[in-house]
């Protein structure tokens, strides 16, 4: 909100002493100080340091996985997004600099490193001229305290062979492809500039199954895009129903100020897009629910993150990020380390999430 708004924020409310963009939380005291001796608003939205390296690094999540941000900003400049706006042009973090924070990370207990960015697929191209995303993951492996490597935001369009290679061949990255498709028709992809179409998706999906054994394609998907027809969202439908993905996000088109997308004619009324994203929801369910039956029986390394009752205790598989996936609910008679990861033994399943006991 300050980054994008800053100077309008000072208009509107004068009672504000300090505003502050998303590179300045490393100078908070300096703005103190300056606006102490001056009593005279202070302003900085600039995004010069948004990949300063140099920050201490703050994890707020459990001592047993953290997120791992390998890029600052994004250049792809799809039409409904601001983020280009808000954090600037893509900009790699150079390859010692991860791998020093992972070896941190680890040291104070990651297990799980969780690889982010806006756009994931596309690192090292800006730094190096070349993508070196598989050789990142490779280089974070060799950490021996770190057991599993989870990659988000895998961009359709660059998701290259050597990386495909490394998810089959690295034990320690997890056959999990985060890859945001946003939608699969040829016009609407092409109205939010995504730089894939519908034909290119299916090659790449057909690809990531055939080459990697046990993969699991998560994605998300927007519905109610300005000027989508009924048949257009029809054919997401059966994309969906066709393809059977193992975990999918379905996001209403929301009007960002300052977006391409925001100016297109043809925008869908509330009542649409609650219709087709209760469509979508409910076939995906579905999906969900036959892929999980097909896991009775099969046992899986689940990571334990808590307690729920007495002998019941909650984790995830590979198969489940954290917050956004499903979770496997444990049954064990003996007490499990939090952070621990168990060999568990799936007995039912729910449409989003499965039950399973410890095997001893």
């Amino acid at each position: 909100l300050a980054q994008r708004f800053g100077e309008e924020l000072a208009k509107e409310i004068p009672e504000v002493d300090i505003i502050v963009g998303t590179s300045g939380f490393d100078k908070i005291d300096e703005y103190i100080d300056k606006y102490e001796s001056s009593k005279n608003l202070v302003v900085d939205v600039n995004m010069q340091n948004l990949d300063d390296d140099s920050l201490p690094r703050n994890t707020l999540t459990e001592e047993w996985y953290a997120y791992l941000k390998i890029a600052e900003g994004c250049s792809n400049n799809c039409t409904y997004c601001v983020i280009p706006k808000l954090r600037g042009p893509y900009k790699s973090r150079k390859i010692e600099k991860i791998v020093e924070e992972a070896r941190e990370l680890a040291k104070n207990g990651a297990k799980e490193i969780i690889v982010i960015a806006q756009d994931t697929s596309k690192y090292g191209v800006d730094l190096y001229g070349e993508k070196k995303l598989h050789e990142v993951i490779r280089r974070i492996s060799e950490i021996e305290e770190i057991q599993w490597i989870r990659i988000h935001y895998l961009y359709p369009e660059d998701i290259y062979d050597e990386l495909v290679s490394e998810f089959k061949n690295n034990s320690k990255l997890l056959k999990y492809f985060d890859i945001p498709l946003q939608h699969v028709n040829d016009r609407i992809l092409k109205r939010m500039n995504r730089n894939t179409n519908k034909q290119q998706i299916v090659d790449l999906i057909n690809k990531i199954r055939t080459e990697v054994e046990g993969a699991v394609i998560r994605t998300s998907l927007i519905t109610g895009f300005p000027g989508e027809t009924q048949e257009e969202h029809e054919e997401l439908l059966k994309f969906l129903q066709e393809y059977k993905l193992d975990r999918v996000g379905i996001f209403k088109y929301s009007r960002e100020e300052d977006t391409p997308a925001y100016r297109l004619p043809e925008q869908i009324e509330e009542e649409v897009k609650d219709q087709r994203h209760d469509e979508l929801m409910e076939l995906q369910q579905g999906v969900s629910y036959e892929n999980n039956l097909a896991n009775i029986g099969k046992t899986f390394d689940v990571l334990i993150e808590e307690k729920d009752v007495e002998n019941i205790w909650v984790g995830r598989t590979y198969m489940d990020s954290i917050d956004i996936d499903g979770c496997v609910y444990v049954t064990s008679d003996e007490d499990l380390e939090l952070g621990g990861i168990y060999k568990v033994k799936i007995n039912d399943v729910m449409e989003y999430d499965m039950m399973g006991a410890i095997i001893i």
